[in-house]
């Protein structure tokens, strides 16, 4: 797939100061009422279009006294693919609209025209680079063979509040999801192309038309649907910094229950558990990170549309399944999608260089990582008979660990508007190649 990516990231440096000129001893300077930042973006894919947009965060510090932390942020982000790809998000996290209540409120629509589908099950899901390689012209079905179509409508409400002093506290919350999902609509990203860099109109929709077909995916679930999720559970949290921890801990485990009356008929209840920690490693300067999370279904059924989200407590917000940015970095997105699954994460980050510019806070960080994940319960599959689904099915490995690698590059703005940059690599071919990452925050 031809792709070019543009990130366009503008820090104002008046004349005469040198972002690279660090002073031995830097003072930060406390920062109250309002600040933001902004990360526009612009981008080209072949078959999603021109993409335009860009994110935006503002935060207010109050009078300063708990800098960095913040009274509230109000975080909006809003992007377009000429040819129909979208996201629409607002994200508001305060801990004074409610006194002694934290609260994260979420609204996101995303359209996706080109989702990726891999089917399930980990390695249990048989995957061929070469059948979406337009240049292999031996194998090659179609650059969106493994892609689908969907529409996802979120709507979120957290609420934190102490439990026991300032460490233990209690969790609850809600969120509701409206899935549409269909087939690739390949007439509308041919719109505009020549000839030659069309897409083939692949019959059946590719591989998650061939699942609908085959029987693999239910019919009432084949368009998806909705889900209520109500949340409640319990945070240990130890950390002196939240947006990059030197020191601490964050431990969470929370409980989830998809009514059926609310969710299309479809009830189940989760269990997630999620730890992380942080050291220090050289002051102010050098620290280690990692996270482990196993998360599980315990009763009921869920349709396949709910299997790939992966959850976390505010301020951290709910994410596709594992693979890509927000999991596991270097492996493809989806790629690692069952009932339960694990995974964790290991990163090294390194503070090169913290200055104050245009009385802005600023720090540069390095980073190394290494992720992985697996499925450790098996999403059932429907029984079928049809000769191509049990031929495609048998093409699967074994399941096992998922690895990825890499490193990437951070830009803060006052401790908490942190750009990040990675890039990841895959341990094995059967979950890609590679990936780059660009958007907001350290991954925990």
């Amino acid at each position: 797939m031809k792709k070019t990516l543009f990130i366009l990231l503008a820090i104002y440096i008046v004349s005469g100061h040198n972002l690279f000129a660090q002073e031995e001893k830097v003072i930060e300077k406390i920062k109250t009422g309002w600040t933001f930042g902004a990360l526009p973006v612009v981008a080209y894919d072949s078959d999603k279009g021109f993409q335009y947009g860009g994110l935006v965060n503002f935060y207010n510090y109050g009078d300063g006294s708990r800098y960095p932390r913040y009274d509230h942020s109000l975080r909006l982000e809003w992007s377009r693919f000429t040819k129909g790809s979208g996201i629409n998000q607002m994200i508001f996290d305060t801990e004074k609209l409610i006194p002694g209540i934290r609260m994260l409120a979420e609204v996101v629509l995303f359209t996706e025209k080109a989702l990726d589908f891999y089917g399930f099950n980990g390695y249990n899901a048989y995957y061929n680079s070469s059948y979406e390689d337009s240049d292999d012209s031996e194998n090659y079905i179609s650059r969106v063979f493994y892609r689908m179509d969907r529409s996802q409508l979120r709507l979120k409400t957290d609420f934190i509040g102490k439990l026991h002093g300032d460490k233990l506290k209690w969790f609850a919350g809600i969120e509701f999801y409206n899935n549409k999902i269909d087939t690739v609509d390949i007439a509308n990203l041919n719109k505009g192309k020549d000839e030659a860099d069309m897409l083939p109109d692949t019959i059946g929709g590719g591989l998650y038309g061939d699942f609908v077909r085959w029987g693999l995916i239910q019919d009432d679930q084949s368009e998806g649907g909705k889900t209520t999720l109500f949340k409640v559970g319990a945070i240990y949290d130890t950390r002196d910094n939240e947006p990059n921890p030197m020191k601490g801990i964050w431990t969470e485990l929370q409980f989830l229950l998809a009514p059926g009356f609310l969710s299309d008929d479809y009830g189940y209840s989760r269990m997630v558990f999620t730890h992380r920690q942080y050291f220090t490693l050289l002051p102010k300067t050098v620290n280690f990170a990692y996270r482990l999370s196993y998360q599980a279904k315990l009763s009921g059924e869920m349709p396949f549309y709910m299997l790939p989200l992966v959850f976390n407590s505010t301020p951290n917000v709910t994410r596709d399944g594992l693979g890509g940015s927000k999991t596991v970095r270097g492996v493809l997105r989806n790629r690692v999608v069952g009932e339960d699954f694990f995974y964790g994460n290991t990163e090294l980050r390194w503070k090169v260089l913290k200055t104050v510019i245009l009385n802005q806070n600023i720090y540069v960080a390095l980073a190394g990582f290494a992720d992985a994940g697996m499925i450790t319960g098996k999403y059932g599959l429907p029984d079928v008979n049809d000769p191509e689904a049990l031929a495609w099915l048998a093409r699967g490995d074994k399941e096992q660990l998922h690895f990825g690698y890499g490193a990437g590059v951070h830009l803060a703005l006052n401790e908490n508007f942190i750009v990040s940059i990675d890039y990841g690599l895959t341990a094995d071919k059967r979950d890609g190649k590679k990936g780059l990452y660009i958007g907001l925050d350290f991954l925990y």
